[in-house]
């Protein structure tokens, strides 16, 4: 690779000596570069004068070096390392690999000649260009840019201060105008990589010696280690002043929220404390409210699905239930369906603990056990405030679910959650916390059953034969032959920190209540219960929504058995 002498052309003029563009749409260009302050080669693209893919061939052809697809790129972590993110940025390059001697440099205006001596400077290094598209290289700078090295530096900064025996912990969290303090950077650098990463939750683990950060990204927690133990305390203290939290307490758990902005996000914070044995264990939910809520289109679910589930939330009284595990999507799915239901004809009022996401026009309310603002108490008067729309956050006891039953037969849509594996059980499940089974055959219309399945990442994606045993027992799921199917699996990369997924999806299975299943409801007969969902023409379990995924290439093989063993006996596992 060798200091081509074209590369000293002006963009413009290689453009129209490659017939991509004419002297006129040059000037056109030009003219704009000058009144937006844009590189010449955003604007020809912008301007639509040549596709951004067939500028940056010509580019590579002409300056003879290699046009380079990130996506599919595997990176040398240690390498992007040795170039500071600032300087990544400022100049839109990443070094790649280490070629002939040099450093392969990715570059968005390969051009740019100040760029590549300075990058050369830093890396100390032959430095030979190659050109990349600017829409992936900024996204993947977010990726590779990790802050892990960040925060143990500052945790290690933070740690230095703490072992000063004149240093006050106290002073330390109540210091709230110090943005410069340690303790507030290693927080701020916490929550911009949990956003970077998209992660869901934030846990801060005080261990012997040492204390775990982990998070928790597309429903699988990542750990990082820090040997700095006594920042743990300081962390925690920091985080209870944030929440309005009793520091002085460290014997009893505690609980508490908080609302931030990191990167142009809004972050609503719920944070739980509890004692362990060689400290705090704190865990944070991260909410991003900026995005708001979303709605059925984008959940994922099935055309035909999401058809019938629209019916449901249309109908004017009864009872839905969304179900699945803790960490589902079930509250999600229902802010969904409210979003639908939101509008002035419909007045709407829910009971939650807490309340998740805020929604214009809808009236929110927490329960607060401790001054006895119980489920059961707000549903109460929320039911003599003239309510169309009902939402309770879940069903915890027997005085709930039937206050929730009878709202549903009295001319009110009821929505709620409750933790059971499948739709199939959930009914009489109802019936188990003591609600009376005449109520629940009358009230129950519907049964959303979900989980959230990991998707292959895109970027690594590659073919995966199943083993003989999967087969067999995806091909007694699926109900027939698998032969010749090919699944899809994630080789790890970058993108998706070499856990072969990136982003979740949902799966889905939906019972609508027919006769013979109220019947059954009638009777407190399980077996004939599940005996008329299982004849239902409109109904497919959740392996089988998963499985569908999977001969998509949507998600794993893997990520079907996990989904079918959360099942247990009812798919035979």
């Amino acid at each position: 690779m060798s200091d081509a002498p074209q590369r000293k052309l002006r963009l413009g003029d290689l453009l129209v000596q490659a017939g991509l563009i004419s002297d006129a749409q040059l000037q056109i260009a030009l003219q704009e570069q000058k009144r937006t302050g844009f590189k010449l080669g955003r604007m020809v693209i912008d301007l639509g004068f040549v596709a951004e893919a067939r500028l940056l061939t010509a580019l590579s052809e002409q300056l003879k070096i290699p046009f380079i697809e990130l996506r599919h790129f595997k990176f040398d972590n240690a390498l992007i390392q040795s170039l500071p993110e600032a300087v990544a940025r400022r100049f839109r390059v990443m070094p790649l690999s280490r070629e002939g001697g040099g450093v392969l440099l990715g570059m968005s205006d390969p051009l740019d000649l100040f760029a590549l001596d300075e990058v050369g400077r830093i890396l100390k290094s032959p430095v030979y260009p190659a050109v990349v598209r600017e829409s992936e290289l900024l996204p993947t700078l977010d990726v590779v840019y990790r802050r892990t090295s960040e925060i143990a530096s500052i945790a290690g900064e933070l740690e230095g201060e703490l072992q000063d025996s004149d240093f006050d912990l106290a002073r330390l969290g109540a210091e709230s105008n110090v943005t410069d303090a340690p303790v507030v950077r290693l927080l701020q650098t916490l929550f911009e990589d949990a956003v970077q990463v998209s992660a869901s939750d934030i846990h801060i683990e005080p261990d012997e010696g040492v204390v775990r950060i982990r998070q928790r990204i597309d429903g699988v927690l990542n750990e990082q280690v820090m040997k700095e133990a006594r920042v743990a305390s300081a962390l925690v203290m920091r985080l209870k002043i944030m929440s309005g939290l009793d520091i002085s307490e460290k014997r009893l758990p505690q609980d508490g929220r908080f609302n931030i902005r990191v990167k142009n996000r809004s972050l609503d914070v719920r944070v739980s404390t509890m004692p362990v044995q060689h400290g705090e264990s704190v865990v944070m939910r991260l909410l991003d409210q900026t995005a708001g809520v979303s709605n059925l289109d984008s959940s994922g679910m099935p055309p035909d699905i999401l058809q019938r589930f629209r019916l449901l939330l249309s109908r004017p009284h009864g009872m839905i239930l969304v179900t699945g595990p803790t960490g589902s999507g079930k509250t999600t799915t229902l802010y969904a369906g409210l979003a639908e239901l939101n509008s002035p004809e419909n007045k709407i009022i829910t009971v939650e603990d807490p309340v998740e996401y805020r929604m214009p026009r809808v009236n929110q309310v927490q329960v607060n056990p401790k001054i006895d603002l119980t489920f059961a108490r707000v549903l109460r008067a929320a039911l003599r405030q003239d309510p169309d729309v009902v939402l309770i956050g879940e069903m915890r006891d027997q005085e709930t679910a039937e206050i929730g039953l009878r709202a549903a037969l009295t001319g009110h849509l009821v929505l709620s959650t409750l933790h059971t594996n499948d739709a199939v059980s959930t009914a009489m499940r109802l019936v188990d916390m003591g609600a009376e089974p005449f109520l629940v055959a009358s009230a129950l219309h519907g049964i959303l059953a979900q989980r959230l399945v990991r998707r292959v990442c895109e970027n690594c994606m590659e073919d995966h034969d199943a083993s003989p045993r999967e087969r067999v027992w995806l091909e007694n799921l699926h109900g027939c032959s698998l032969e010749g199917r090919h699944f899809k699996r994630g080789g790890g990369c970058h993108h998706c920190h070499n856990s072969g997924y990136r982003g979740r999806i949902g799966v889905y299975e939906l019972l609508e209540l027919n006769e013979p299943m109220i019947a059954a409801l009638r009777r407190s007969d399980p077996q004939a219960f599940a005996e008329a969902a299982a004849k239902q023409p409109s109904y497919r379990p959740l392996a089988a929504c998963a499985l569908d995924y999977a001969l998509a290439g949507v998600t794993s093989v893997e990520e079907v058995l996990r989904v079918c063993a959360t099942l247990g006996d009812e798919v035979g596992v």
